[in-house]
């Protein structure tokens, strides 16, 4: 296993991070885990020196925090993993049973640090940008739970890179806990991070953990019209909503991703994985396992790498898309 530097922080992160939203209920997720489904995915992620850890209070409801938390007990110290969590949608029917409150954020952490069994998190994460709060709201709430050792970083996810740089401004000028990294969705079929969030994490020594890497699974093909049909490929409602696969460009994509699998011997979603890891400003992709294989297929990313012409071939289809058509 590799190990990165997590941004400008003093910690180590491996450089696949093991996302928890699969392990949960099935009542939640039709293709979720339950725990002693899930068990053997962490025993095997920490054998395999993976050490970064990523769940959220709205995962099954709090069950993957739960899931995570016993888990991670069970088979590591707790100084020998980084563990994430996230804040901010829905928790409940009631109106501050979300977003990012200084109630809710206060709320949100003590509830994910009883379900996790931790005394503190590595990183709380903003899962989005409530637009019902103030700025200065969420830095100030989310700065105090630093200070009273709740969490020892806190970390953003999915927002315009306008709105994240003016957020570290804010805390810069305040003296406030900075944010430390970007959980972002970032893949072969989905590049508008590199316009300006990217740069923007680069230049100020952000960590980037992006989410869905191989576009929840259609760069493996797993969708029914790529000829698999994987339960969440049918059953994934967000997939839908991000109309992954709703363009002759992506389905382009997936083939030559299949083509240069092919042709190195190694798993499609290695070479989508590892195309992710080639980019500097990628710290540690956010990878998903429910089949033994998904590790397996991790590992061989960090292995793989892909030289210019082989990243030029991938990107090509992308490439020729108007620059409007990717905003």
């Amino acid at each position: 296993m590799q190990y990165v530097r997590f941004g400008t922080t003093g910690i180590k992160v491996s450089r696949i991070c093991l996302g928890c939203m699969s392990y949960g209920v099935k009542s939640s997720r039709a293709w979720a885990l339950e725990e002693k489904e899930a068990e053997p995915y962490y025993k095997a992620a920490i054998e395999a020196g993976i050490n970064f850890f990523d769940t959220a209070d709205v995962y099954s409801e709090g069950v993957s925090e739960e899931i995570t938390g016993r888990a991670l007990k069970k088979f590591a110290r707790r100084d020998e993993y980084v563990l994430a969590t996230k804040v901010n949608n829905p928790m409940g029917k009631g109106p501050n049973q979300r977003g990012s409150s200084r109630k809710h954020i206060m709320e949100g952490i003590d509830a994910s640090l009883k379900r996790l069994g931790n005394d503190y998190v590595d990183l709380y994460i903003i899962h989005r940008l409530d637009p019902d709060t103030t700025m200065d709201e969420i830095i100030e709430a989310l700065h105090d739970v630093v200070k009273a050792g709740k969490a020892l970083y806190i970390g953003a996810s999915s927002m315009r890179a306008w709105q994240f740089s003016k957020l570290i401004t804010m805390q810069k000028e305040r003296g406030l806990t900075r944010f430390v990294s970007m959980q972002n969705y970032y893949n072969l079929i989905y590049r508008e991070e590199e316009r300006e969030m990217l740069p923007l994490c680069q230049s100020e020594g952000i960590a980037v953990t992006p989410w869905s890497p191989i576009a929840r699974g259609f760069l493996a093909g797993s969708m029914p019209s790529q000829g698999e049909r994987t339960l969440r490929a049918q059953t994934d409602h967000f997939m839908r909503e991000l109309n992954i696969g709703g363009s002759d460009v992506e389905y382009e994509i997936a083939e030559r991703v299949r083509i240069v699998a092919e042709k190195l011997g190694a798993p499609r979603a290695a070479v989508a994985v590892a195309w992710v890891l080639a980019n500097p400003s990628v710290t540690s992709p956010i990878i998903g396992m429910t089949k033994p294989h998904h590790l397996a297929d991790a590992l061989k990313a960090i292995e793989l790498k892909l030289d210019d012409e082989t990243k030029k071939y991938l990107e090509e289809p992308y490439r020729a898309r108007p620059y409007a058509a990717r905003a």
